[in-house]
């Protein structure tokens, strides 16, 4: 009989340990340090991964010969790679090349002859036209300039049944559909993104977080009494931290929820993002418990196929796919090359990332690996229905990375394209797709089936016709025996 003496107990408390870090991970296990590039398998695991980008510089106010960038807090970046930062420290908008050099500076405007400038702005939209939006936070204001820097109109408080009394207008971040409709996040509004039309006039709310509430603190308020309730924690919906908005109009946005970090929002602000992944695009899902889930604080996007969030509290950018597959991580906190200490927007230039670190006043510039721009442009071949390029190229990229379970899954559906139902149920099965697997499983059965359709219907029509025959013989057999009886 084993005798639980001390030493024992020791080894059975670390067996324990050990099993519950593993079966735990979601609060107890660090994922990588923040330098590292990473993924997840099917099962949670943290996986190595080749670095998609590199940092390669540094952009700052000196550098560009403008002066200190003071607590910057947007980007944007227009379809000619024109880059506009938002210095909202020193109330100016500085905008930049696509080689990074300084184009011009907006730090005023005219307004009914009279000079005007901003008071903290905290976010820019600029439209394919180039026309400038500017959430003026500091003035409770959007301005709106042409190409030209002239002023076209200014939005400011709307008056509206739909709000209240005491209603401050204080915007903070800003897009802009095709339509000329203004959406505009603002502080301390729990209901959507603000509406406006073309012409600034407040129109509704869209996309208003769900309240999430806890069972057991309902149960208290149900028995509390009026007094006891009205000191208790109110179900205020989550804020959005950002909104991006892509060239078909559909908005994404980020906000604070656990696991439920990121949207897209149809013109009814129905949240209609796919979420076919591994696990939720809600950024880590192993982390240590003193720092907690991700909170994503900005997000860019230029299409459907992918799109990038920021995490603030560990300074990664996140990418996902369409269908909500990570696709890679990078970036950190820290004092390095490409880490940060106050991340606060990100952007694309091209493939190229830029990341603004509000805290440094600085920009630094990503540039992709050969990683990196084959996963990239195998998921853009994909979606755009060139399945021989995306097979080909999932391909190159599984021999960079075997630990991209879901790249399997992408040269599966290529193959279903291309109507190889029997490969693709063993690319499918190598990621653990069983929602592809099916469905390659059933044309493969159906191709199978149609293929043998001519030989099955040839046996059946000869069996019936053979049937046919023997019944008609032995009716005749019988007939005979009852003559020769009477």
């Amino acid at each position: 009989m084993l005798k639980w003496n001390k030493k024992n107990k020791c080894y059975l408390l670390l067996v324990l340990c050990c099993f519950l870090s593993m079966s735990f991970g979601g609060t107890l296990v660090q994922a990588e340090s923040d330098s590292d590039s990473y993924n997840y398998s099917y099962w949670g695991n943290t996986v190595g991964s080749p670095a998609p980008y590199q940092a390669t510089a540094l952009m700052d106010g000196n550098s560009l010969n403008v002066g200190i960038f003071n607590e910057p807090s947007d980007l944007h970046v227009t379809l000619d790679h024109h880059i506009y930062v938002l210095d909202s420290g020193n109330s100016r908008v500085v905008i930049l090349d696509d080689q990074y050099k300084v184009l011009d500076i907006i730090d005023s405007f005219l307004k009914d002859g009279q000079q005007e400038i901003f008071s903290k702005p905290q976010g820019i939209f600029v439209t394919e036209d180039k026309h400038i939006y500017i959430a003026d936070t500091g003035n409770k204001r959007v301005v709106h300039l042409n190409q030209n820097f002239e002023l076209m109109k200014v939005v400011e408080s709307p008056q509206s049944e739909l709000l209240q009394e005491n209603f401050e207008f204080l915007p903070v971040r800003i897009v802009v559909d095709n339509a000329k409709r203004i959406y505009v996040m603002a502080t301390g509004v729990f209901d959507g993104f603000m509406e406006f039309n073309a012409d600034g006039e407040f129109t509704t709310f869209i996309g208003a977080n769900r309240v999430t509430i806890d069972p057991i603190e309902y149960l208290w308020k149900t028995l509390s009494t009026k007094e006891q309730r009205s000191q208790m924690v109110q179900f205020t919906p989550m804020e959005f931290t950002n909104l991006d908005i892509n060239d078909e109009g559909f908005i994404y946005a980020t906000n604070g929820q656990e696991n439920d970090n990121i949207k897209k929002l149809n013109a009814q602000g129905n949240n209609i993002l796919r979420e076919e992944g591994y696990f939720l695009p809600s950024g880590d899902i192993s982390y240590s418990s003193d720092v907690g889930p991700s909170r994503m604080i900005d997000i860019d996007v230029t299409n459907s196929e992918i799109y990038s969030a920021l995490d603030s509290k560990r300074g990664r950018i996140f990418t996902y796919n369409g269908d909500g597959h990570l696709m890679y991580v990078f970036g950190g906190l820290g004092n390095q090359l490409g880490e940060f200490v106050a991340p606060v927007a990100i952007a694309r230039v091209g493939d190229d990332f830029l990341v603004l670190d509000k805290a440094l006043g600085e920009i630094t510039i990503f540039r992709t690996t050969a990683y990196g721009r084959t996963l990239n442009e195998a998921v853009r071949s994909y979606y755009r229905g060139d399945e021989e390029a995306a097979y080909k190229l999932y391909n190159e990229t599984i021999n960079m990375n075997a630990n991209l379970e879901f790249a399997y899954s992408g040269i599966g559906k290529s193959l279903i394209r291309q109507g190889d139902y029997d490969g693709a149920m063993t690319y499918f099965k190598e990621s653990i797709d069983q929602k592809g697997y099916s469905k390659a499983f059933l044309l493969h059965r159906k191709e199978v089936l149609r293929g043998y359709f001519p030989i099955i219907m040839t046996c059946i029509v000869l069996l019936v016709f053979i049937t046919f025959i023997w019944s008609k013989v032995r009716k005749t057999k019988g007939g005979r025996k009852i003559v020769n009886m009477e």
